[in-house]
């Protein structure tokens, strides 16, 4: 890249290098490195080389960091014995090593609180005695998988998230995200595939929204008004690209009203492609607006895009033999913030290549960032 070139991707970049602020989440530039897991923390537990990988990517400019998906404290929550936990006193001790490495590179960081549900499979190797619960019992492909929540269940479902989310805040973490995405749990709730129940927390849309939003509402009480919660949401589910909980910006709107009133911050829309319109169908500048635009537009609070950013394959084969990306330009992802759809653009793969990519974007050396490999995924670097 030429020098002028070099200048001109700097100019245009500059505004995705200011600071922004929400409560307790305060950022020094617009970039996050995406929840990713890696499964590098056997038994549970975060140790040096996790807190060493976390901090490189702080070092390397990313204003934010979202952790991986980290466990709740129910026993059904995963499947995996190295996807770290953010309970109990060993794993909490690891993550308050990971949270002071990120802050003293002048960063912020906030977990991501995860539970599988029916994705946790019917042969886990992480509690194996224990039966794999979800709203309905029903699998992602709506046949049965596993055994549905009792009322009494959900109670303490909800104290489990309460938990995960007071242990964050105590360990020193700047934040919380709900991994409510991706066909988990909480998105089980969302979708009609997934959610049967003939109860409170069943039928209707919004009914389906009921108890995630209790979720948040509990977090909230617990935490206080300034702590950060942000909330990931996705139509699509791990396999069913074209799934949909909203087909139209009022089902959206229905979706997310009831989590604003529950005490959400920030939306994390998860999308495979940033750049693409949520409903096509629409004319005028509504037919090019993307999901995070949509969330903006609807809640008026924050946004995170993500989906693919700076890569040219998507994600679907990103952990298979035929996983490489090549690097593309920033474009759309402009165009965008100038069309003001988000606050913040969250970066996976590209982070996952190269620590330094957020310094390589602020000072023009786009020709310099390393392309996405499955070695990217084998190693912790």
């Amino acid at each position: 890249m030429t020098e002028t070139a070099s200048n001109t991707a700097t100019t245009l970049t500059a505004g995705l290098f200011t600071p922004f602020a929400v409560k307790s989440l305060k950022l020094r530039n617009r970039f996050a490195m995406a929840p990713m897991t890696r499964a590098f923390s056997p038994g549970g537990v975060p140790r040096e080389n996790v807190a060493e990988y976390y901090r490189k990517r702080a070092a390397g400019g990313t204003g934010l960091i979202i952790t991986e998906g980290t466990l709740i404290p129910d026993p059904a929550a995963g499947p995996d014995t190295r996807v770290p936990h953010i309970h109990g006193s060993e794993s909490l001790d690891g993550w308050k090593g990971v949270v002071d490495a990120v802050h003293s590179e002048g960063s912020s960081i906030i977990p991501q609180l995860w539970h599988l549900g029916v994705q946790r499979g019917e042969q886990p190797r992480l509690n194996p005695e224990v039966t794999t619960v979800s709203p309905s019992g029903l699998g992602l492909d709506g046949n049965p998988l596993g055994r549905a929540f009792t009322s009494a269940d959900l109670d303490q479902l909800v104290q489990y998230w309460v938990d995960a989310a007071v242990n964050a805040k105590s360990v020193g973490f700047d934040g919380v995200e709900l991994h409510g995405a991706h066909g988990y749990l909480l998105d089980e709730f969302l979708w009609q595939t997934t959610n049967v129940r003939d109860d409170r927390f069943g039928g209707s849309l919004e009914a389906r929204t009921r108890f995630p939003a209790e979720v948040v509402a509990a977090i909230r009480a617990e935490v206080g008004d300034d702590f950060a919660i942000v909330y990931r949401y996705s139509q699509w589910k791990a396999g069913f690209y074209d799934a949909k909980i909203a087909r139209s910006p009022q089902e959206l709107e229905n979706v997310l009203t009831p989590l604003v009133n529950a005490g959400v911050d920030v939306f994390h829309p998860s999308t495979r492609r940033h750049w693409e319109p949520e409903f096509p169908e629409l004319s005028g500048t509504e037919g090019v607006r993307g999901l995070a635009g949509w969330t903006k537009e609807i809640t008026g609070l924050p946004t995170i895009t993500v989906g693919s950013v700076g890569l040219d394959k998507v994600f679907d084969g990103a952990w298979g033999d035929d996983a490489a990306s090549g690097t593309t330009g920033l474009e759309p992802l402009l165009a965008q913030f100038e069309r003001e759809e988000f606050d913040i653009v969250a970066v996976g793969r590209a982070l996952l290549a190269d620590p330094e990519w957020v310094h390589k974007v602020q000072s023009g050396r786009l020709d310099d960032r390393i392309a996405f490999s499955r070695d990217h995924i084998t190693t912790l670097i």
